[in-house]
Order: C-alpha cells, then structure tokens, then sequence
C-alpha cells in the first residue's frame, strides 16, 4: 500500500496508542508511538515526520509544552488530542502552535479527516530557508510601515501604531516570514482567518487590499504586496527592489 504519511502518535495511554496505530497503518500511513517527550524527540532525531497527535495531558512534559517546542523547531502538522470539556486546553493549544484537535472519546475516522486536511496544508506550506530560519527577525519592513512580529503591531514611518486585526496580522506575519515567495490565497486563508470566523473565496482579498491601503505608498499601485496572476500575492522584500 502506498504510504500516505508518516505519522507520529504522543499519548501515555498504551491501548489508544495501539488503537490508533493499527487504524492509520491500515490506511497506508507509517506510524510511530511513544508515551512521553523523550520518546518524541528520540523519532523525530531519527525520522521524518509530518503530523504529530499530540496528548494534552502527559505526566511530566505535558503535551502544550511539547507542542510548543515542535513548533519552534520542526515543520510538522500538529492536532491536539484533548479531554471533553477541556476548551481551554484546546484555545491554548492552538495559540502555541496546534493545527487542529480532537476531543476524546472520539471515532478514528475523525481522526483521519483531521489529519488529511492538517496534512494537505502542511504540504502546501512553503519551505522556509535555512539562513531564515536561523536569523528569526522581530522587525520586517513592509513598504511604508514596519511590523514588529514579537509584539504583533504595525508601525507607520513616523513610529506612530497602526490598528490591526488579528486576521491582518496574521496575513502580514505570513507575508513576512515567506519573502519574495508566491503565497497561494488557499495557503493564506488557511493561516489568516479564525476558526470561527466566516469564510469564502475572496476574503483574502479583500484583506489583502486592507493592509495594502496601511503599508503602500499608493495602494492603487501596489509595490510591497503584488498580485501573481493565476498564482496569488507575494511580499517583495526591500532586498529585491
């Protein structure tokens, strides 16, 4: 059976690790099972990995602190398993880096939709340089404006703060850490909108025009975020100009 992914189960619960293990086999995926972060780290040193389920309530490292470390350091997909009730494991999982997640008990073919979508977008992603990766800087110029990343503000040329949406940030900081990159509008809405939020086609555009009328010097002819036709937006950094 061709391999669909390779996939790498978190959970101290040695029945559900199995269950979970045998049923995503079954579906063609490669699967590893540990019961602890020490075992996280000892298969993914070793192997590649493309989606984690990660528990939420590990003894020890819990499963929020592991989350947090994947996602400074591996360019996997992540969905939370979580405890009915527990809406706040699930926000903070999410704010820390979790793609999806999943309430337990639950059916293992919710599972698998989960981790189709989360896998689809991870494989939509645009593949992050290495000298990116190891500079992380926590202010981009983006035309007539500066985004500071660490503190999520928009700043004019004068210093004066610019009112962002979450959304728009998130857009901007998308645009910032993928620069001189065609960015599809699938993959920008899939990191610039809520969960709950409504969504449909041409919303990121829309967006898009919003933050140009904040960072361009003429909005109406765009030279910070310029539309690829066929293809999506791409943020041209100030080394390219």
């Amino acid at each position: 059976m061709t391999d669909r992914g390779r996939l790498l189960v978190v959970d101290d619960d040695h029945e559900l690790r199995e269950t979970i293990r045998e049923y995503f086999e079954f579906c063609g995926f490669t699967v590893y099972a540990v019961a602890d972060g020490e075992g996280m780290r000892k298969v993914l040193a070793q192997s590649p990995i493309d989606i984690v389920l990660m528990d939420v309530n590990l003894p020890g490292e819990d499963g929020l602190t592991l989350t947090r470390e994947l996602r400074a350091s591996h360019d996997v997909g992540i969905v939370m398993l979580t405890a009915a009730g527990q809406t706040v494991d699930r926000i903070v999982g999410l704010e820390v880096g979790a793609d999806d997640y999943v309430v337990k008990p639950f059916d293992p073919r919710e599972i698998l939709a989960r981790v189709k979508s989360v896998l689809r977008r991870v494989r939509e992603r645009p593949a992050a340089p290495k000298a990116a990766a190891e500079v992380k800087p926590e202010m981009i110029r983006m035309g007539t404006c500066t985004l500071d990343l660490a503190a999520h503000q928009l700043y004019d040329q004068h210093g004066g703060r610019l009112l962002l949406t979450a959304m728009e940030f998130d857009l901007l900081k998308a645009f910032a850490l993928n620069p001189d990159r065609v960015l599809s509008r699938s993959y920008l809405l899939e990191v610039a909108h809520r969960p709950d939020a409504d969504v449909f086609d041409r919303s990121v555009d829309l967006r898009v025009a919003r933050v140009r009328r904040k960072i361009e010097a003429d909005s109406k002819k765009p030279q910070v975020l310029k539309t690829v036709h066929g293809a999506g937006y791409m943020f041209v950094s100030s080394s390219q100009k």
